[in-house]
């Protein structure tokens, strides 16, 4: 688990790489200070190191990376600014770091404010006692490295979101995808053992899909896939979410949902699809497989126990909706329209 947050989660890799190389950079300046007598030099140190540490356990637990990224900005800053007026102009040289590290932390924007702020204590507080020819030149310096930092942030946020968009959205019907599926999953799983958020999660299969694809070819069997989205998407709420599983396979996901909530918006659904889908010869109906997340379950189980119910929906005569029981992890409920 830890090393998917890491991999799907940007801000807070950059958030734990940042107080690892703290926790390396700054420790052996702590204890050579306090070898040295230097003792309030070594507390900052210190206070700095422990205060980074916490917003990056702060990050893990609560999942709240954009809060951490920007107090860690801030903390960052603040401390740089510290140990300039104890270190005076060899503490300048901490703070381009904190500058670059800023633009990562948070939005281009934000950190903008954040390293501008920082200029301007410096400049008019004139903390460190900095002489007034190498202030000047700091400031001008640290100007243009924000300014290029900010540029590559800009371009980088621009497309690591139209990456995000490539890789997470079905290009046919433009609802996400498995990859994004399942990212959604794992958090609700989270949500559920940290917030105690219900989900309700259906698998929704057209019948016999194949066979419009063969009659009519798979110009006409996307068309089918569109409506049915724009159909599923006009009786949902902008919470929940809805995925391209593959080929004519969809899934719905529903927070704050419980078994008779989830039944009652899928039978919903059911009847909608069955009134308004339509291939080129033929009505076209859908089957539901349901199921309610459990306190001890993983995603996968849970995606498990919704595709077992569709299988049962299917062998019961398609067109129908199946819950499945979250106590033996198989299908009992059985709620079907003829």
């Amino acid at each position: 688990m830890m090393l998917y947050r890491l991999k799907n989660d940007f801000r807070l890799s950059i958030i734990t790489l940042l107080s690892v190389c703290a926790i390396v950079g700054i420790t052996p300046f702590a204890v050579y200070r306090l070898i040295n007598g230097d003792q309030l030099a070594a507390i900052v140190d210190t206070l700095i190191l422990l205060s980074i540490c916490s917003v990056m356990a702060y990050a893990w637990m609560s999942g709240d990376t954009r809060r951490s990224g920007v107090i860690m900005a801030v903390v960052v800053c603040c401390g740089g600014l510290v140990v300039v007026s104890l270190q005076h102009i060899i503490g300048l040289f901490w703070l381009y770091p904190c500058f670059i590290t800023s633009f990562f932390l948070t939005s281009s924007r934000l950190a903008v404010l954040i390293n501008g702020l920082a200029l301007f204590t410096l400049g008019v507080f004139k903390v460190g006692n900095i002489p007034s020819e190498q202030l000047v030149s700091f400031i001008t310096t640290a100007i243009v490295v924000s300014a290029c930092a900010y540029v590559f942030s800009r371009r980088n946020e621009s497309q690591r979101r139209r990456l995000e968009q490539l890789a997470t959205l079905d290009p046919l019907t433009g609802v996400k995808n498995r990859r994004a599926m399942e990212e959604e999953l794992h958090k609700a799983v989270l949500n559920l053992q940290r917030h105690q958020i219900q989900y309700g999660l259906a698998i929704i299969d057209l019948d016999h899909f194949k066979a419009i694809n063969d009659e009519h070819g798979h110009a006409e069997g996307d068309q089918v896939l569109i409506k049915c989205v724009d159909i599923i998407t006009d009786q949902i709420r902008q919470s929940d979410q809805l995925f391209r599983f593959g080929g004519e396979e969809f899934v719905l996901l529903l927070p704050g949902t419980d078994e008779s909530g989830l039944i009652s918006v899928t039978q919903n659904l059911l009847e909608v699809i069955r009134e308004q889908l339509q291939s080129p010869s033929a009505r076209v109906t859908a089957s539901f497989g349901l199921a309610c997340l459990g306190a001890k379950e993983n995603a996968d189980d849970w995606m498990a126990r919704a595709d077992s119910a569709l299988y049962q929906a299917k062998e019961n005569g398609r067109d129908q909706v199946v819950m499945a029981d979250s106590a033996s992890h198989h299908p009992q409920k059985d709620t079907a329209v003829a």
